[in-house]
């Protein structure tokens, strides 16, 4: 099979996703930021770039190279079967991604893995940039992860492909601070994770903080007893973050990556929420 080279598609989709809703966000905002918008573009987007170089530099394009690997050798469960392409794909793509909802639920439940996500949860606003803002070492383990799931499965690269580039549009989408019209948000949120639907999960009640972890499909969070329709307070009153970090001096980029290292877990917690 000839090598998918999928970067400059990946990242023009990236890219046309960020500046429409970015525009959107300006023109139509679902909340009024509490912090300047400069400052915490500036922190997010030099996570991201510092995430990319690590990724890039470590594993590179290891999660298609496992897929590309394991259909050569024919490995996987994918691989012993014959199915058809389209049907292929929705398994595929179906399982990666209840996969990413379970590695979500335990990335909270488990305080090792909750050292790092939490950085992305210290946001004190939620827009498309938060969408970007994951700790080195939070991505890392997440594409190791991926990386077993697609050679233990057997998933078609093309399929891998594709999962990356919506995984990435979704993960702007539910996270930008766009307003849709509650009759839209409804219909759409009975497929997928919408703004609304998982802006909930970014509330710093430790309830809310531990409910809504889908990312594209919201099928998962009801099936798994994990969906709350929506917080406490109104979504433009309810508070953003982690309540133990709040401080600026707290949320620089610098202080971002010591965050794991902090003697304060914030709101890990699964065990707070009881």
């Amino acid at each position: 099979m000839k090598p998918i080279n999928h970067d400059y598609l990946r990242f023009a989709i990236f890219l046309g996703t960020f500046i429409t809703l970015a525009i959107f966000e300006t023109t139509r905002p679902r909340r009024k930021l509490s912090n300047p918008r400069i400052g915490r573009w500036f922190t997010n987007l030099s996570l991201t770039f510092a995430n990319e170089l690590l990724v890039k530099a470590v594993l590179g394009g290891a999660a298609l190279g496992a897929a590309e690997y394991a259909s050569e050798r024919g490995w996987g469960f994918l691989n012993d079967v014959e199915l058809s392409w389209p049907v292929e794909f929705v398994l595929g793509f179906l399982f990666l991604d209840f996969m990413v909802y379970l590695q979500h639920v335990v990335a909270h439940a488990l305080p090792f893995l909750w050292r790092f996500h939490m950085v992305h949860h210290s946001d004190l606003d939620v827009d498309v940039t938060t969408a970007l803002r994951f700790h080195p070492l939070d991505m890392l383990i997440s594409m190791f992860y991926r990386i077993g799931l697609v050679a233990a499965m057997g998933i078609d690269p093309w399929t891998v492909v594709l999962f990356e580039i919506i995984l990435n549009a979704s993960l702007q989408f539910n996270h930008s601070n766009i307003k849709l019209a509650p009759v839209v948000d409804g219909r759409l949120r009975q497929f997928v994770a919408t703004p609304d639907f998982h802006r909930v999960h970014h509330s710093s009640e430790p309830e809310e903080t531990n409910s809504n972890f889908g990312f594209i499909i919201s099928w998962w969070d009801k099936l798994c007893g994990t969906y709350r329709a929506e917080p406490g307070m109104p979504y433009n009153l309810m508070q953003i973050g982690l309540g133990e970090y709040r401080e600026a001096d707290e949320l620089s980029l610098q202080s971002l990556i010591t965050l794991p290292a902090s003697p304060r877990m914030g709101t890990y917690s699964f065990k707070k929420a009881e």
